[in-house]
């Protein structure tokens, strides 16, 4: 049995955490959240990443702060960014730095599906 993509969670959001990744489960992926993008760094799941769900505003290291960070380390894993704060600017901007998708809180279950299937090259 193959393993299942890992997609990782940083959200600021505590509901966020608890929500989203049970919903990645739901749709077929394996889930890890993390509080902060200083979390998501000094875990062993950088590697293992198969796909980001990030949220683009937190304290400390935002998410397109993530995004650079992670292109200096050659860490290439696709983003699909979410915000509650978001404006229709905002979602041109965030796909013209690489980011496969950028949703906007609240989402439905098929514009997640439909981005992290975009993400990881499933049909």
């Amino acid at each position: 049995m193959a393993a299942l993509s890992l997609v990782s969670v940083v959200d600021d959001d505590e509901s966020v955490r608890e929500s989203l990744p049970d919903l990645v489960r739901e749709l077929g992926f394996a889930a890890r959240a993390f509080a902060s993008a200083e979390e998501f760094l000094a875990s062993d799941c950088v590697v293992q990443t198969r796909c980001l769900i990030l949220d683009i505003g937190m304290p400390g290291m935002s998410g397109p702060d993530l995004q650079k960070e992670l292109t200096r380390r050659r860490q290439d894993i696709p983003i699909v960014f979410i915000t509650a704060h978001g404006d229709d600017a905002m979602r041109p901007q965030m796909l013209a730095l690489g980011a496969v998708e950028c949703l906007f809180k609240p989402f439905s279950d098929t514009a997640l599906f439909g981005a992290l299937n975009a993400a990881l090259g499933v049909s």
